[in-house]
């Protein structure tokens, strides 16, 4: 059989065994050596009939041996389900085992069988949910193309086949269903990055229109999906392309005009997205002399539109160099931007006529078309990077990078000092350095060894690409020059890194040196008498702060620590009090045990907000920023309120934190 496929899965699976034991008794600088006759094992036996269960029941092992040290797939919580198309079907043979059995032993992680640190059961499945709404062609289709199917051989049937098993094993009796629902869920927190929820849109559409799958009563959710990025006006309802689309629009008056400007405001304001179509409109509008239309085309309230009267000039100038179908999802952007206000502070339209007239040096120009592509300049998909951004602060996302704390300062700033955001990129984007100063000693990023961040980030907004490796490199030095202080670094980074307005009185839960709970019950009275408005004279938090959560799984299983943005406390609709948070993970929605549950809509949210009841929130912090020239009234927090948030976090992540005595802690 060709590719070396064998009826004898037994056969193989005890080849495959054999390999594994040595694998797996291996030292770690033997383990390269060892991982290649493994990989040829498991890929006869992944090419055998029955061979996908056999190599299932070995993934947890294969995994504890050691088969993915030193590779991209050691860290699971960090994989990106775009890549498993590429890997599949360009990679060698190697790296197609590898990403195999990756997802085969996520599955078992997703369905209880095997454990992985770092990543739930919940995750594990969330990434294979995210894995076949991009490859529905295999799912639905049976393969990618003939080419493929030709080339690939019985390697391609046994891909397809895997897919086939991951759908049965994950149990979706409808992933197209329950695919649109999530689609839905991830739009309604309105992140900046949405290229994977366009490409899962897309590849719901070629499905549908091939006729092989029904989605039931999920079929309305798709179809306002899809006309919403393919056709959402009258003209270009059937997608007839934007050259196309362009020569109806030379021939529409006055009225049907204000109907496409209305209909591409409604879709997009409706679900998130902008069409192609909707930027190809724009860009039309104001060299014809209907300039007047941008505001209804932008779906602009009151405020909005005052904006744009006021900076008409700059507003078009944006379009004209920002907007374009490539870079659509800008309209949003500039639509929240003008909604924002954010021009009316006298240094942020001075700021953008600079970013529109930069000239981006050679290794920042260099960054962005790697990532983003050459079809358009470098310095025109950094300014739409830049207009998303300030349009909306709280969608800004690590992407699958360990730099919650970068990404939470570029949220930051775009939130509350838009103009000091700009500096930054324009410092960025110029020279290749972003200038910092700690405790009055200045700090220059491009001396500075490199931070958690090694390589460029690719799955980040144009803006975050060229900034987070440098406020990385910022963040781990201030980080350094605290090493010998006793208390955690972020008292002295937190104001340092991200404001003024941070307040400078610290909290912390835990002790440093040892990791338990330290005077956790003052912590807690110390956050609910300031946060509280029950307790603190009614007072509104006026800038965000910085905090710190012990983020726990579905089990309640400490998981890291996290970095978030305290953004207001306030009832929500059944009067229960809330506090409402800025998470910079790509997805807000997380269940962390104990009844728990992150919501991101339908509690008050405003969009890009998680929230939690009050004392859930305050069950799962461990440091927060207070001003320290007013004393919180501890007496003021009730007995019981404190205890019920002592009993959550001491059942979940402090369980193994709690001293028995000064002298004794707990071993957890």
């Amino acid at each position: 059989m060709s590719d070396g496929q064998s009826p004898q899965p037994a056969a193989n699976a005890g080849a495959l065994e054999r390999a594994l034991a040595r694998l797996a008794e291996s030292r770690d600088f033997a383990k390269p050596r060892l991982t290649p006759p493994v990989l040829e094992q498991a890929r006869r036996l992944f090419l055998s009939e029955g061979g996908i269960e056999a190599l299932y029941q070995h993934a947890p092992a294969l995994d504890a041996a050691g088969l993915f040290a030193g590779t991209d797939w050691a860290f699971p919580q960090a994989l990106v389900p775009g890549l498993v198309a590429n890997t599949l079907n360009h990679g060698d043979r190697q790296m197609v085992m590898l990403e195999v059995i990756n997802q085969l032993r996520l599955l078992a992680v997703a369905r209880g069988d095997a454990s992985h640190a770092g990543i739930s059961a919940e995750q594990a499945r969330h990434y294979l949910t995210q894995v076949l709404a991009l490859n529905l062609e295999r799912v639905f289709g049976g393969g990618a193309s003939e080419e493929a199917r030709v080339s690939g051989g019985d390697m391609h049937t046994a891909l397809d086949r895997l897919f086939a098993y991951l759908v049965a094993h994950i149990g979706y009796e409808d992933i197209l269903g329950n695919l649109v629902d999530e689609i839905w869920r991830i739009l309604g927190q309105r992140p900046v990055q949405i290229s994977h929820v366009k490409s899962m849109i897309a590849q719901i559409a070629v499905t549908l229109s091939s006729g092989t799958t029904e989605l039931g009563d999920a079929r309305l959710g798709s179809d306002r999906l899809i006309s919403a990025l393919f056709g959402p006006t009258h003209h270009c309802r059937e997608d007839p392309g934007v050259a196309a689309y362009l020569e109806r629009l030379d021939n529409l008056d006055s009225a049907g005009l204000q109907q496409e400007a209305n209909g591409f405001s409604r879709a997009m304001h409706d679900t998130g997205l902008v069409s192609d179509y909707h930027a190809a409109f724009l860009r039309w509008l104001a060299p014809r002399g209907h300039s007047d239309l941008v505001p209804a085309a932008l779906g602009l309230s009151t405020l909005g539109t005052d904006v744009y009267r006021c900076y008409t000039e700059l507003t078009l100038q944006l379009i004209e160099e920002a907007i374009h179908p490539q870079t659509a999802q800008a309209v949003y952007g500039l639509a929240m931007l003008l909604e924002r206000g954010i021009l009316y502070m006298p240094s942020t339209a001075p700021a953008l006529w600079r970013q529109v007239r930069m000239t981006l040096s050679a290794e920042s120009e260099a960054i962005i078309s790697r990532i983003f592509g050459t079809d358009l300049p470098a310095r025109i998909q950094l300014l739409a990077g830049v207009i998303t951004v300030l349009g909306l602060p709280l969608g800004v996302g690590q992407g699958n990078n360990p730099t919650c704390q970068s990404a939470r300062a570029i949220s930051m700033w775009s939130y509350s000092d838009p103009d000091y955001l700009l500096h930054l990129v324009a410092q960025v984007a110029r020279f290749d350095t972003v200038l910092m100063a700690f405790e009055g000693a200045p700090l220059n990023s491009a001396d500075l060894p490199a931070g958690l961040v090694r390589n460029i980030p690719i799955d980040n907004d144009p803006v975050s690409t060229l900034l987070v490796p440098h406020l990385d490199r910022i963040y781990l030095e201030m980080g350094r020059r605290c090493a010998d202080r006793a208390e955690d670094p972020h008292c002295w980074i937190n104001p340092e890194f991200h404001g003024w307005w941070v307040g400078r009185d610290f909290a912390i839960a835990v002790d440093v040196a040892t990791g338990y709970l330290k005077d956790y019950e003052s912590f807690v009275r110390h956050f609910v008498a300031r946060y509280h408005p029950y307790y603190n004279g009614n007072r509104a938090v006026i800038h965000p702060q910085p905090a710190g959560l012990a983020v726990t799984d579905s089990n309640g299983q400490f998981v890291g620590w996290h970095a978030i943005t305290l953004m207001r406390v306030a009832l929500d609709q059944n009067n229960v009090m809330r506090v409402y948070f800025y998470n910079p993970n790509n997805d807000s929605g997380q269940r962390w045990g104990d009844n728990v549950v992150v919501s991101t809509q339908g509690n008050g949210e405003r969009f890009g907000e998680s929230s939690l009841p009050f004392n859930q929130l305050a069950s799962r912090l461990y440091i927060f920023h207070d001003d320290p020239l007013a004393e919180p009234r501890l007496a003021d927090a009730p007995a019981e309120d404190v205890a019920e948030i002592t009993a959550m976090a001491t059942s979940t992540w402090a369980a193994g934190r709690l001293p028995i005595s000064e002298d004794t802690p707990l071993t957890g």
